[in-house]
């Protein structure tokens, strides 16, 4: 497999727009309602399913009707879900999201069963094997903060699998966990309030070096509107984000890291991977869901930017 994904898998329910909240029994008539395979995994999964990528996720959910929904989801855009572990008797993840007119999304969200997901449940040599592996919710993933797992990624590194790093929460007391995973990636894309929260920086940029200095050959900071900056030991690069007509944020980090991963696979060098993310997250933010707007693309949809 080109890139196996491991971490976080959710139902996601998104509807828009979303003014308020109805008082009692009251009803708002809406434009959109979707149910999409999200998580900081499993929705980097069926973008780079969507983008022609073979992908296959690792995770956990649960044995129930939402667990249902999310494999066939995922299994209906091409990835390859035979990794993921069905935990008896626990709730899939799941959020609600209603989605402000500007794009904005608070949400409403239940764990369920990614906290269960343990070194046990995930096959080393399905690791090994892979091109890329993305972890995504590293943060959220508690089973896997574990040697044995830290092991299988060495392992993989030195075999020379590509190991990129994700993370799906803004929780303060999740950071420290999730760092220990630094030394054993290649490239690391936290958001900014994230990067800032695990180094104690004033700014992106010099929590870049920090995070740089601990293992990662890259560290590329998204930035929300302000795009992103990508920073390696040649110095620091800003890119800049595209300027599209916004539906909704959801899974737009997702779509970067999912941009991102395809651009490597394509044989672009960081700054260029980092552009296809660019391109790609502002697909996904142009429609609701975080795989809006991929239908019917390939990486070659994408010019060289």
């Amino acid at each position: 497999m080109s890139v196996v994904t491991v971490g976080a898998h959710i139902v996601d329910v998104l509807a828009r727009p979303v003014e308020s909240i109805p008082a009692g029994q009251d009803t708002h008539l809406l434009e959109q309602i979707r149910v999409t395979a999200a998580g900081a995994a499993a929705a980097t999964a069926v973008d780079l399913a969507k983008l022609g990528v073979p992908v296959a996720s690792v995770g956990a959910v649960g044995d129930d009707e939402l667990g249902d929904l999310l494999l066939m989801v995922m299994g209906r855009h091409g990835v390859d879900v035979r990794g993921v572990v069905r935990k008896a008797g626990e709730q899939t993840a799941a959020s609600i999201l209603p989605i402000r007119p500007d794009g904005g999304r608070p949400s409403f969200h239940v764990p369920g069963a990614n906290l269960g997901l343990s070194t046990a449940d995930v096959d080393p040599a399905v690791i090994i094997g892979a091109r890329v592996v993305h972890l995504g919710g590293m943060d959220v993933t508690w089973g896997l903060h574990d040697p044995i797992f830290h092991e299988t990624l060495r392992a993989a590194r030195t075999g020379g699998t590509v190991v990129t790093l994700d993370l799906l929460s803004n929780m303060p007391e999740l950071m420290p966990a999730a760092r220990a995973f630094l030394p054993f990636t290649d490239h690391f894309l936290p958001n900014e309030e994230q990067a800032l929260m695990m180094t104690g920086a004033a700014d992106a940029e010099t929590a870049a070096a920090a995070l740089l200095a601990e293992g990662p050959t890259s560290v590329i900071v998204t930035l929300g509107g302000a795009g992103s900056l990508v920073a390696t030991a040649d110095g620091v690069t800003r890119v800049p984000a595209l300027d599209v007509p916004v539906v909704d944020t959801t899974g737009c980090g997702d779509a970067y890291c999912a941009g991102f991963v395809a651009g490597l696979l394509d044989g672009r060098d960081v700054l260029a991977a980092a552009r296809l993310g660019t391109a790609v997250a502002a697909r996904v933010a142009g429609g609701l869901g975080s795989d809006a707007g991929l239908d019917g693309l390939t990486i070659g949809s994408f010019e060289r930017i």
